[in-house]
């Protein structure tokens, strides 16, 4: 018996793992020490727990425990990259490459820098979404301080080929920069493989509690320097002061613990999940469309448009079902998503379009539930389209002349 509503929204947040909770619960009650008192046990023992932290979560992308800087979330993370470098070196240059594809939470602040002077170039994808290497190399030069990629995209779930990018950055001597909030715990990501000078992540994408995040600093080869955002008091290595939140960093550190053990089982898991959606759908179903990369894309990401039906109206069609259209920071405003559109999807189709993410608590049950539910949801909605009938018919839409009133 499935259990409603079914939650496949894991990109937008996460449930906090049990285990989780579990290790956090101690730190609010019997060991509530600020990290910073050096001078009684309460303190030790909170440092001890914050330094431990440091260790899994640097365990997790192959960087040191001493390269983890605390922040916030992965919004903090990416602001304090990009704004960080930009203000550090601005005496070597001033001009930043990044994607069209980015997180509102790097476009934004990269296009803040624009207004204040630095020159950014936003580079196009291709139609499932990749930046090649040879595009970035060709958009470096003199004055570029910085590259920023994501890892996984947070709509579409395709992967950058950052290994490669990053051997450019290294040989170019720009620093590189991922947002790999989608991707830490889900697929392999590697700072020292990849040539990764800086990295962010945020726990709630990985079942670990929301408002915690970190930024991996590079500390040699290069050596990466950051002016902060936020002063007073000098924590985190001078980059960001504030008061460690040590129960949320307890977390962090477990959850990305659990990340790294069992990341190759779960990714297996999520790719059978992943593709038995997809199949159970595209194969009952004509007219659907899957956006991102086929084969590199984060293992419990689907995004497909349904041709002759709202997104919206597919919503409210499976209730039950808790998916997305688009990003969780945009699903505001009503335009088609700015993702999308620069993979060069169509207005309408951009409109039709849902994601599913799949994650650590979902079952071969609801999979198949809302195969059933999305399936009857899309043939009603059809039956109601006159576009659809006419499409059945054969009627090529793009050459109709629509009379106007």
């Amino acid at each position: 018996m499935v259990r409603l509503p079914i939650y496949m929204d894991n990109n937008a947040t996460t449930r906090t793992d049990p285990r989780v909770l579990e290790a956090m619960i101690p730190y609010f009650t019997e060991r509530y020490g600020n990290s910073a008192s050096r001078n009684h046990s309460f303190g030790w023992e909170a440092e001890e727990a914050v330094e431990l932290a440091r260790e899994q979560i640097g365990s997790l992308i192959g960087a040191t425990a001493k390269e983890i800087i605390f922040t916030s979330g992965a919004t903090e993370s990416n602001n304090l990259a990009i704004k960080g470098v930009a203000s550090m070196y601005k005496k070597k240059g001033n001009h930043i490459i990044t994607a069209e594809t980015e997180h509102k939470a790097v476009l934004d602040p990269c296009k803040r820098l624009e207004r204040d002077g630095c020159e950014i170039t936003f580079l196009p994808v291709d139609k499932e979404g990749r930046v090649s290497p040879e595009q970035v190399a060709s958009a470096i030069k003199e004055k570029t301080i910085l590259v920023s990629l994501m890892a996984g995209n947070n709509e579409i779930g395709t992967l950058h080929p950052l290994k490669e990018i990053g051997k450019i950055c290294k040989e170019k001597g720009v620093l590189f920069h991922t947002d790999a909030t989608q991707a830490a715990g889900k697929a392999p990501v590697d700072v020292e493989e990849c040539g990764i000078d800086l990295l962010s992540l945020s726990a709630h994408k990985m079942y670990g509690p929301k408002g915690i995040g970190a930024l991996s600093v590079r500390r040699k080869d290069p050596r990466v320097r950051l002016d902060a955002l936020i002063d007073g008091g000098g924590h985190e290595r001078g980059m960001r002061s504030g008061t460690l939140p040590v129960p949320s960093i307890v977390g962090f550190g477990m959850a990305a613990e659990i990340a790294r053990k069992e990341m190759e089982a779960e990714t297996a898991r999520l790719q059978a999940l992943r593709e038995r959606l997809h199949r159970g759908i595209s194969s009952r179903l004509g007219d659907v469309y899957l956006n991102g990369h086929p084969e590199f894309r984060l293992p419990g990401n689907l995004n497909l448009s349904f041709a002759f039906v709202e997104g919206e109206a597919l919503m409210m069609g499976i209730k039950d079902v808790a998916v997305s259209s688009g990003s969780a920071c945009t699903s505001a405003s009503l335009e088609p998503s700015y993702v999308l559109k620069a993979l060069g999807v169509g207005d309408e189709l951009a409109h039709s379009s849902i994601r599913f993410g799949l994650g650590r608590f979902n079952t071969v049950e609801e999979v198949d539930h809302v195969i059933e539910d999305v399936v009857r949801a899309v043939n009603h909605l059809r039956d109601m389209s006159p576009l659809y009938e006419m499409h059945k018919q054969g009627i090529d839409l793009k050459t109709v002349q629509w009379a106007a009133h």
